[in-house]
């Protein structure tokens, strides 16, 4: 560690020269040549003014600002869009007619009761988007309202929102944070400027993945170093590429290639670093998160398309009766029978029984049918379920079995059109197992010159054993021993053991887990290696190259240690965390690491002291 002239330690850490390859390198300019020569083309002229967020305030060079909207209405656009949605509904269309027609003097009822329904249920389904709506803006407010360290002259730093960030700026950016927008890697915490970053939120992998700054920004990482610092970026326009970058950084008369190596995108997280110095590329909707996320879609659930196709069978019974009906009341007013005085209806009372024009009043007495029997089709049913679909997104944010304890974060319901699939899903499909899973690792087994250690069969090695019917499989269980001291070892063969047996097996087995101390991370049980008792095996020095191996070969950094001397690790994967605890447990602590040199804190096998080499 070295002190800086601000009295800042910085790590002295070259990466690349322990584990990183050449392919997270800067690329030279000869292997972006062909891609370099786009650059001012269509599709490649956008310009960025380092430290000089000003200059993108008017045009040509004017962007949009850092805001990030996820909601589907505004206030000019929702009831338009709202009402278009609502009217998507074959339901709601069918008691627009209904209501236009009940206007009309065919009506033989108030048009108040068929309008009035109408309203109330277009409201509710209305209020309860705009209660939705209101739910993103909230969030949307949440993430713009986050603060970053900006740059603002004179190596001084203010807090800002992320919505207040113009291409251009500066900004710090300290562990565990997201990325408020694509940034361009300028310096890190340590001198070859690697940082890990964590993309989950923008491809699912929990993963960390390198990126390196340039050299030519590497001397960069003082506060008061960036008064001074000014550069101009030329680069590709905004695009949904997550994997691809093209553009130069103009320093000093001099041109430096960019490649995807030097990028941190917005809602990424930067891991295993300190810090990082990065200037705005793009902002807002022009970030490739934002270019790769899509509006908010308008769901509509497999419940709400089938009675869609029910509301169409009964219009079309509605429209057979009333043409059945039509017709009866044609041929009633041609007959002879209505010609008499006291079947007919005063003309100032009702016109639709004309006998001079039979056809025109079974047209009218038609409509007039399509409006009495538009009861058929209750429009009750629509409001309750909208009420009983908010009802259930109320009662589903406040499900405490849905509560997580790890995250303290609870459920919460951003629609409530998709209540009745709950519960539905018939098929999941995935590219790899991590997606479904947590991801977490644990050593539990490994093989040292052929021998295998730990590796215990549990409850579920039983139960898969159980449903493959594997018979000739002896799962066998050593309650007082290993075999490897001489004591006795009680076996068991659970393929044909008496449910009793197996439960009573099982029990010893958990209260012989119960005994051992819980590590995250490793799930080892074997008195032949645990307990140190490694050191008593006549292949030691083969057993102590593999614990070596173990804590050296990996991508790992000792971030902190508790109370109890137990060292906590951070790495690209997790597996190489469970190596590293796992090693630890053995008697090799991985301590420290350096430009040339790695620390280990390890058991000598000789003398029984640990000792650091």
């Amino acid at each position: 560690m070295s002190t800086g002239p601000s009295g800042r330690r910085k790590s002295k850490l070259k990466w690349s020269k322990l584990y990183t390859f050449s392919c997270l390198r800067p690329s030279t300019t000869d292997d972006h040549a062909p891609t370099q020569s786009l650059l001012g083309q269509p599709g490649f002229s956008r310009v960025v003014f380092c430290n000089e967020p000003h200059l993108h305030k008017i045009k040509p060079h004017k962007y949009p600002n850092n805001y990030v909207s996820t909601t589907k209405y505004n206030l000019i656009t929702f009831l338009p869009r709202a009402l278009f949605e609502q009217f998507r509904r074959v339901a709601n269309l069918y008691f627009l007619l209904a209501a236009v027609l009940s206007v009309t003097p065919l009506a033989a009822y108030n048009a108040y009761s068929v309008i009035a329904p109408l309203v109330f249920v277009v409201g509710i389904s209305m209020l309860k988007e705009a209660i939705e709506d209101w739910h993103r803006f909230l969030q949307d407010r949440e993430v713009n309202s986050r603060k970053v360290r900006v740059h603002v002259g004179n190596g001084s730093y203010v807090e800002k929102s992320w919505e207040l960030l113009l291409v251009g700026d500066v900004v710090k950016v300290t562990k565990n944070e997201y990325f408020p927008s694509d940034l361009l890697l300028l310096s890190s915490s340590y001198e070859d400027g690697l940082c890990y970053v964590e993309t989950m939120n923008l491809d699912g992998e929990t993963n960390l993945k390198a990126k390196r700054s340039l050299e030519a920004t590497l001397s960069i990482d003082e506060n008061s170093e960036f008064s001074k610092f000014k550069a101009t970026i030329r680069c590709e326009d905004p695009n949904p590429s997550l994997y691809t970058f093209v553009g130069n950084l103009d320093l000093e008369n001099e041109s430096y290639p960019i490649s995807p190596s030097q990028i941190l995108l917005r809602d990424s997280k930067l891991r295993n670093t300190e810090y990082v110095y990065g200037v705005v590329i793009f902002t807002g909707p022009d970030t490739k998160a934002v270019r790769n996320s899509t509006r908010s879609p308008s769901k509509r659930s497999r419940v709400e398309r089938k009675m869609d196709r029910v509301i169409y069978l009964l219009f079309a019974m509605m429209l057979l009766i009333s043409f059945v009906s039509a017709i009866g009341s044609a041929l009633f007013t041609e007959s002879k029978e209505y010609k008499r005085w006291y079947l007919r209806l005063n003309d100032d009372i009702d016109n639709l029984f004309n006998p001079e024009e039979p056809m025109s009043s079974g047209l009218l007495q038609f409509v007039r049918a399509l409006v009495l029997y538009g009861y058929l089709i209750p429009i009750s049913l629509y409001v309750s379920i909208e009420i009983v679909k908010v009802l259930q997104a109320m009662l589903i944010n406040k499900d405490v079995r849905m509560y997580d304890e790890t995250t303290g974060k609870s459920v919460e319901t951003r629609t409530s059109n998709l209540n009745e699939e709950l519960g539905q899903v018939e098929m999941i499909l995935s590219d790899k197992t991590g997606t479904l899973t947590c991801n977490q690792m644990e050593f539990r087994k490994c093989s040292i010159e052929g021998i295998s250690f730990g590796g215990e069969v549990t409850e579920v090695d039983l139960a898969a054993s159980q449903r493959m019917n594997i018979d000739a499989e002896r799962y066998r269980f050593s309650l007082d021993g290993s075999d490897s001291t001489g004591r006795s070892v009680e076996m068991f063969d659970l393929s044909t053991a008496d449910p009793s047996t197996e439960k009573d097996v099982l029990g010893k087995i958990e209260n012989s887990r119960t005994s051992y101390s819980i590590i995250k991370g490793f799930n080892f049980r074997d008195d032949r290696l645990e307990d140190r008792m490694w050191i008593y095996k006549s292949n030691v020095v083969d057993t102590m190259m593999f614990f070596r191996v173990m804590a050296l070969c990996h991508t790992g950094i000792p971030v902190e240690e508790n109370k109890s001397d137990k060292t906590k690790y951070e790495a690209e994967s997790p597996e190489e965390v469970a190596f590293l605890i796992a090693a630890q447990e053995f008697g090799f602590k991985f301590c420290q690491r350096t430009q040339s040199t790695m620390v280990l804190q390890e058991l000598d096998p000789s003398s029984g002291l640990e000792v650091k080499r």
